[in-house]
């Protein structure tokens, strides 16, 4: 069965796609989340696998700007797709609930271990080294600035950042914050001070001082 829905999942992204959100980043959370499960015999490994494999699948369509939350699509298209498998409700209701709760910007809060490490893998694979990738590709897409020297972290007023310098700061750098389980934030503070490593390199390259 979980080859059956990675295929059916893998059909939602379609080429071309953005590459912050492409079917690599999937592949990505999986394995990160089956390596935090094993801190949590107690944790429905299923309901993980299933949840990793369907948290995207509405990214492409909020992309397209067809729908404004791919989490709360994709709970619902996720239902549909695991009654046609037979999957009994109580599973369907928690892989639901884990997709709806993976988002960053949607104030769901995980209440099961299930929804905890999605969440914790998703957002692991914003910091470090491919987090970094992942902030100023999706920037390009956007057509969003690198960096403005006139801007400085602590004076743009913006939630989320107005350039991709500042959104390594306003958003990603916060992540540790937002971590779950315990063996989350230890991945994320490691891969965060990476992120704050960069940041510095990037100021002082920007001001010319190296």
């Amino acid at each position: 069965m979980r080859e059956d829905i990675r295929s059916i999942a893998h059909s939602y992204f379609r080429a071309g796609m953005s590459p912050a959100h492409d079917w690599q980043h999937v592949q990505r959370v999986e394995t990160t989340a089956d390596r935090l499960a094993t801190d949590y015999p107690d944790a429905d490994a299923h309901r993980i696998q299933l949840s990793a494999l369907l948290h995207d699948i509405g990214r492409a369509k909020e992309d397209r700007g067809d729908i404004e939350d791919h989490a709360a699509w994709g709970a619902d298209e996720s239902a549909r797709i695991l009654r046609e498998y037979n999957v009994s409700e109580e599973t369907i209701g928690a892989v639901s609930h884990c997709i709806q709760a993976h988002r960053y910007s949607n104030h769901v809060t995980p209440e099961t271990i299930e929804a905890k490490i999605i969440s914790d893998a998703d957002n692991l694979d914003a910091l470090g080294a491919v987090g970094i990738a992942r902030c100023f590709a999706y920037g390009g897409e956007q057509g969003l600035a690198i960096h403005d020297p006139s801007l400085p972290p602590e004076e743009d007023s913006s939630s989320a950042g107005k350039t991709q310098f500042n959104h390594l700061h306003k958003k990603i750098l916060d992540l540790p914050n937002r971590m779950y389980t315990d063996v989350g934030r230890e991945l994320a503070e490691e891969r965060s001070a990476f992120v704050k490593e960069f940041t510095q390199r990037f100021e002082r390259e920007a001001t010319g001082t190296i």
